[in-house]
């Protein structure tokens, strides 16, 4: 078996070590010395665009219309390995509006040379706007901004590289969440785990709380990794 090839490092602002490292095809990014994704399994974050859109798609025409995500502007919360935004390019159409927000520049710049590649180079894509900030900034900037809003972030609400995510999936931050979603947004959030309590938190907010178990590898298996779906009240929809 090969070793590992260290492509590159970086610190998060909390001083974690993350490493970009690769082995034959597989890439992965580590975070204190522990995996935090590999491009071996993203069945699950592409599950989860598809269940985002189809239920903003029908939210947006209403009873008897024809699904439509015209116009729709969709954030995408953590680049990683670039396959949630890749998955999201590919089912929104030319007049959509994809803005991301990644915390850690060193992640936007490996898009740019060793992981471009890997999911089609997205960050390339004309639809895209990178915003290189905490998440949660760009939420409180945006309010009634988001059809859509796709969170990768972390393995979830419980946070496992950057102690700050954790402010993501409080009340608070589900409260500034659902501000800056237009009436009938829905929100997604990938986890690696089941959490009751953040999608209690979720219901308690306002949200229609689904939750979805989705294998890392869709049809080829893998671990399960769970999907919250949240969809807020219709309200007047501009479309």
């Amino acid at each position: 078996m090969k070793p590992w090839e260290l492509l590159a490092e970086a610190r998060t602002p909390d001083g974690t070590l993350m490493s970009l490292t690769r082995r034959d095809t597989e890439l992965v990014i580590m975070a204190g010395g522990k995996i935090l994704m590999s491009s071996r399994m993203h069945g699950s974050e592409e599950a989860m665009a598809a269940m985002a859109f189809k239920r903003l798609g029908l939210r947006r025409a209403g009873p008897g219309s024809t699904p439509s995500l015209s116009g729709a502007c969709v954030l995408v919360g953590g680049l990683g390995l670039g396959f949630t935004l890749r998955a999201t390019l590919d089912l929104l159409p030319d007049d959509a509006t994809v803005v991301v927000a990644e915390l850690i520049p060193a992640i936007v710049e490996w898009h740019r040379g060793p992981l471009g590649p890997l999911a089609n180079h997205p960050i390339a894509d004309k639809r895209v706007q990178i915003e290189v900030k905490d998440v949660i900034a760009t939420l409180r900037s945006s309010p009634g901004r988001f059809d859509a809003i796709l969170l990768d972030i972390d393995n979830g609400p419980e946070a496992f590289t950057e102690s700050s995510n954790a402010g993501l999936y409080n009340d608070r931050g589900i409260a500034t969440i659902k501000a800056a979603l237009t009436p009938g947004g829905v929100l997604a959030v990938w986890s690696a785990w089941e959490d009751r309590r953040f999608e209690q938190r979720l219901k308690y907010a306002g949200f229609k709380v689904e939750v979805e178990r989705v294998r890392a590898r869709l049809k080829k298996g893998g671990p399960r990794h769970t999907i919250f779906l949240g969809s807020t009240p219709m309200g007047l929809v501009s479309q």
